[in-house]
């Protein structure tokens, strides 16, 4: 980690936190993270595309990490997400990048690929196949308890999370999602207190990170990154003229990742509709992979990254 540099930019009147290793003039990189990262999810990735020759560059999101929070919160989405992107690729003079994210991440790289594709080399979503957006079926399709249902509504994630400090939240996020389960909860219960307090960490996730992402979290609070993605899951993009993405697109799809289990997720996938939405994919499985994939096998997934990187380069 002591290769990795840090820095900020100041874009669209923010500033924002960067984290990068690799030489300048190496094609670039650009990872985007989920929810309940920050940059540090990248960590492994982030040296293993440099040994390979390209400059890794991993953002906060805005209202993430270091970075600095959004002027009104009620107006955060994802289209300001890849609006950084594009402020900060011009304030380093990139003319082109790759793009690597990660769950809802994704959702602003495909948005970022429509909008900008001269700009975009090549995508690699992990976990997320890409689907013209629209009302996600499953906001429907699942019961109340559903944990994005509940942490859409507002004050109610506030209430559960502020119970906690930021560490153990974390904690138990991460363990929610390393299972293979939807995590749902009963009708008189908080989502935070699906997981005993007595439950290891995932054996991949070390209380190390775990620090990390807590001191992250101690200083940006939950407010934001819970605007973006789960309170922006509607947001309507009526500059999308064309839907299809041309780039070229990796695809890593863990069979064990619960998300794959959403009704119309895991579906798009596996009748083959998830190539008319993007005519240059490839996918590969990773049966044992499960939510956070890039930190749970890293190694695997830097090779099918590094893989990608270089037949597009």
């Amino acid at each position: 980690m002591d290769r990795i540099a840090h820095k900020f930019v100041v874009v669209n009147g923010l500033k924002i936190h960067l984290a990068e290793v690799g030489n300048e003039s190496s094609p670039v990189v650009v990872f985007v993270h989920g929810f309940p990262e920050i940059w540090y999810t990248w960590r492994h990735q982030m040296i293993a595309v440099a040994d390979a020759g390209f400059r890794a560059i991993s953002l906060d999101c805005r209202g993430y990490g270091l970075s600095d929070p959004p002027p009104v919160t009620e107006k955060f989405g994802f289209s300001d997400i890849v609006d950084d992107i594009l402020a900060i690729i011009d304030s380093l003079g990139i003319d082109k990048i790759f793009l690597i994210s990660k769950d809802s991440g994704a959702f602003s790289m495909f948005l970022f690929t429509l909008h900008y594709p001269a700009r975009v080399k090549g995508a690699i979503s992990l976990g997320i196949p890409y689907a013209p957006f629209g009302q996600p079926e499953f906001l429907t399709a699942l019961p109340e308890g559903f944990y994005i249902n509940r942490w859409r509504e507002p004050g109610r994630a506030e209430a559960d999370f502020g119970r906690l400090d930021a560490k153990t939240v974390v904690r138990n996020i991460y363990i929610l999602f390393s299972r293979s389960e939807i995590p749902i909860a009963a009708e008189n219960q908080e989502i935070m207190d699906i997981v005993e307090p007595s439950t290891p960490l995932p054996s991949w996730f070390t209380e190390e990170d775990l620090s990390v992402y807590g001191s992250f979290y101690e200083k940006s609070g939950f407010l934001n990154s819970l605007k973006v993605p789960y309170r922006s899951l509607e947001e309507i993009y009526n500059d999308v003229k064309d839907p299809l993405i041309k780039n070229p697109m990796l695809l890593v799809a863990p069979e064990k990742d619960y998300v794959l289990k959403f009704p119309g997720m895991g579906d798009v996938i596996k009748s083959g509709m998830v190539h008319q939405f993007a005519s240059d994919l490839e996918i590969e499985y990773m049966p044992e992979g499960s939510h956070f994939i890039q930190e749970q096998f890293p190694d695997k997934v830097n090779a099918l990254i590094i893989a990608f990187l270089h037949k597009h380069c």
